[in-house]
């Protein structure tokens, strides 16, 4: 059998993605910034993508800027928000301990260049309080970020409230919402945030492409300079078949938003639980109704390594995870596990299974199976 428990790191085209986006690469396929015929279409089709994005999301066409995907979107953020507290005198910055690096990293190279950037500690459940964002304000403060869902443990943030508190001092407020659109209810008009990132590939879309929500009025920079696409804050020619995927992906995933949380909530569970009556394991950040993500089980497995579990359960056909993707091959250990509170030797047996629409419950079953088996090979 073969089963992939690894959509946090991407997911596959949803039916019908391909389908919209063929046309658009063999017909289509002009520069939506030519003047001719065949550009003027492309810029139509692009326009479009554009509006249906917005009307999924709650926003309007011009509040939303494509980008390379989410990284890319961050970072674009990040930037925007504290270049506009800097022509104001304000270089502080506060974020999160548990962020993606697409988040730490920017504000590492920020903390190098003057600001004062703050890593808020995160609790064990994994859910930062909005108090603790509160306390952390100084007059200086000029920007926050705060993930939306944490890719690693899942746990969703309160983000409503910490965007709430941000208006209230007029601070601009970021939510890196990569592991929550296509997932959750994202509303933007009820979220209420300055800017909000998104990538395609994790809610069935085509890899290579996303978008930065900005809210109307805030301010937005830009970090590809070149030509005028994009209003001037983004350069470089359009993706205009990724855009299209893009658009039909977040379709497809808010039309069906309700009955898919329902039956991936199910399976999760299903494999929490299961996963639990091994002896010596225990669930990483709160399980709590409606503080996860449906798909995320990050599970501490002591006395197991998980770099060779991994190795094992590839060998018998599942595709599981030790955390972000991106930092396959690094040194260091999960940050986010240590940010809650994980010893290195639990950091090191910790896995990360993130379930998909596709999945059944015979293949959670059949990872509960192996996942057993497997632990007492390796403990024995």
């Amino acid at each position: 059998m073969r089963v992939y428990a690894d959509h946090a790191a991407t997911t596959k085209l949803h039916k019908g993605v391909l389908e919209a986006m063929i046309p658009v690469l063999e017909e289509d396929y002009g520069n939506p910034s030519s003047v001719h015929r065949l550009g003027q279409e492309a810029a139509g089709i692009l326009s479009m993508a554009r509006e249906q994005i917005a009307i999924s999301l709650g926003c309007t066409p011009r509040e939303l800027t494509f980008t390379g995907g989410g990284t890319e979107a961050d970072l674009q953020a990040i930037l925007s928000g504290t270049r506009a507290g800097a022509a104001q005198g304000r270089r502080h910055v506060i974020t999160t301990a548990f962020e993606h690096h697409a988040v730490l990293k920017p504000m590492q190279k920020l903390r190098r260049e003057g600001f004062d950037v703050t890593f808020l500690p995160v609790p064990e459940d994994g859910i930062l309080q909005p108090l603790e964002v509160e306390k952390a304000i100084r007059p200086d403060t000029c920007f926050v970020s705060v993930m939306l869902a944490n890719n690693e443990i899942g746990t969703i943030q309160p983000i409503r409230e910490i965007a709430e508190i941000c208006r209230s001092r007029q601070i601009l407020f970021h939510t890196d919402a990569v592991q929550a659109v296509g997932h959750i209810p994202v509303d933007l008009k009820e979220l209420g945030v300055d800017y909000l990132s998104a990538s395609a590939h994790k809610f069935g879309g085509p890899k290579g492409i996303g978008f930065l929500y900005t809210r109307q009025g805030a301010f937005l920079s830009s970090v590809m300079e070149g030509g005028e696409q994009e209003r001037g804050k983004r350069a470089g020619t359009e993706n205009v078949p990724g855009a299209v995927g893009m658009a039909k992906a977040l379709e497809i995933s808010t039309e069906h938003l309700a009955e898919g949380q329902k039956y991936v909530s199910g399976l999760r569970d299903r494999l929490a639980k299961g996963l639990l009556q091994i002896p010596g394991t225990r669930i990483n950040g709160s399980m709590a109704e409606g503080r996860r993500v449906p798909g995320n089980v990050n599970v501490t497995i002591s006395g197991v390594e998980a770099a060779t579990m991994l190795i094992l359960l590839d060998s018998k056909g599942i595709c599981a995870s030790a955390g972000a993707a991106c930092m396959a091959g690094a040194t260091e250990p999960s940050h986010v596990l240590a940010a809650i509170g994980l010893s290195p030797e639990d950091v090191s047996s910790s896995l990360r299974f993130s379930l998909g629409a596709d999945n059944t419950e015979e293949e959670v079953d059949y990872i509960i199976d192996v996942v057993r088996e497997q632990t007492a090979r390796l403990r024995r």
